[in-house]
């Protein structure tokens, strides 16, 4: 077989630098998110939701063929973070974390995916951003090591 063909689909989250709510401004959030979604675009990932809240975001979206993960990421959180500090002076420190969690999604819980990540708001009412990322970590058998997952 001569092509390569692959559809992964990613659930990808991430949060601003100690979670400090730069993103608390609706208007900016809501831009960050188009933003985000179009930079996954142009890394060949068809992507299908990009929201969250103040602290951080989720994104689901098929990762490209042709990237990796880590390289994904990297370039969206740099582009993003360069493009939403001349949006405002009060942004100028604005920094993603420096982690990252990607975790799988079948095809078949895309639906239920894409209602949780568009649900953010409502479920972080209840549930903080540690023990949300906690979740899926256990949920994926995922072991790490506390001291290093918050910056």
């Amino acid at each position: 077989m001569a092509q390569s063909l692959s559809r992964l689909w990613t659930h990808l989250i991430f949060s601003t630098k100690n979670r400090f709510p730069f993103l608390s401004d609706k208007t900016i959030q809501t831009d960050m998110h188009g933003y985000l979604a179009k930079m996954l675009r142009e890394q060949d990932c068809e992507t299908l939701i990009v929201n969250g809240v103040a602290d951080h975001v989720h994104a689901l979206f098929a990762l490209s063929r042709t990237n990796s993960i880590a390289s994904v990421v990297k370039e969206i959180k740099r582009t993003s973070s360069g493009w939403v500090k001349e949006l405002s002076p009060k942004l100028a420190k604005f920094h993603w974390q420096g982690g990252y969690g990607a975790f799988s999604v079948s095809p078949s819980n895309l639906e239920e995916v894409i209602r949780y990540i568009e649900d953010q708001e409502e479920h972080h009412k209840r549930v903080t951003f540690q023990d949300e990322y906690r979740a899926f970590l256990k949920a994926y058998g995922i072991a790490c090591d506390e001291r290093y997952v918050w910056d």
